[in-house]
């Protein structure tokens, strides 16, 4: 299933995409205007009996999407954890997870403009897998940490690379900056995260490109860590990290600027596209 945030004359819904229509959950799902309610795990049967409805839906062209992010989400993200990135940074390999958080509203959906900042023409692109939780956990162990996931989608952890030296926080959260979507595909669709293909295009042009299986820290071990820290929840977001080809490592640096369009395109989710555009 595609769970799909989107608009409908400035109507704010949620829905399931199957082919170029949208089941509107709304009067089908308890609480279906919650992205939290639809991801949790207890309303899987709902979900399914929704998909097989008759009801003529929503053309898919028809609507604006929104990004997938649950109200209230946590987005956390993972730095430096693919093998072939810690290569390019010359980085040692990290002991632990390295975690940063990213608020929500750094964060457009797919076909809206990431912003280049005023502050800083390094804007870099980092396109990700991201997981979305579905059940409330605390420290979970590995082997049933992929029991408490809702789905995946595809993210691009835009960076303001010279605000990151100095702090990642900052590098990370200028508004608009990242995307995510264009959907959340369920975990019964991806059995194995670690069989996937990441691909990011810059213009067309093919700039990153990794098997999931490059992980240094497998989706499995990120949850269990995150989980003893602190209690996830459904709908909360983990970025699990960007392979080699980031622009900041390329001579000359490769920047995205205003007129821009870039892509990340990951296998069994979907292309997260989104051109790039001048902050006021």
């Amino acid at each position: 299933m595609q769970i799909v945030c989107f608009s409908l004359n400035s109507k704010a819904s949620i829905g399931l995409r199957i082919g170029q229509r949208l089941i509107a959950l709304d009067g089908i799902l308890p609480g279906s205007a919650d992205l939290r309610a639809a991801l949790h795990h207890d309303n899987r049967a709902a979900l399914a009996a929704a998909l097989r409805s008759s009801a003529p839906g929503i053309g898919f062209d028809e609507v604006t999407l929104a990004p997938p992010v649950a109200a209230g989400a946590r987005i956390f993200c993972i730095g430096l954890n693919y093998k072939t990135h810690i290569a390019e940074t010359g980085r040692e390999m990290p002991e632990y997870p390295s975690v940063f958080l990213r608020m929500a509203e750094s964060l457009v959906a797919n076909g809206a403009a990431l912003r280049r900042p005023v502050a800083s023409d390094n804007f870099d692109f980092e396109g990700e897998l991201a997981v979305v939780i579905g059940a409330p956990a605390r420290a979970i162990d590995e082997a049933r940490a992929l029991d408490i996931v809702a789905g995946y989608t595809c993210f691009n952890d835009g960076s303001i690379r010279d605000f990151q030296q100095h702090s990642v926080t900052a590098g990370k959260n200028f508004e608009s900056s990242g995307a995510i979507g264009p959907w959340i595909v369920t975990a019964d669709e991806i059995p194995d995260p670690t069989r996937l293909i990441l691909v990011t295009r810059l213009n067309g042009v093919e700039v990153q490109r990794s098997g999931t299986d490059m992980l240094i820290y497998s989706i499995p071990r990120i949850i269990s860590y995150l989980s003893r820290i602190v209690t996830l929840q459904p709908g909360d977001i983990i970025a699990t990290g960007t392979p080699a080809g980031v622009g900041a490592r390329r001579t000359p640096p490769l920047w995205m600027k205003p007129g821009d369009v870039v892509e990340v395109e990951i296998s069994g989710i979907g292309t997260l596209r989104n051109p790039i555009a001048q902050a006021e």
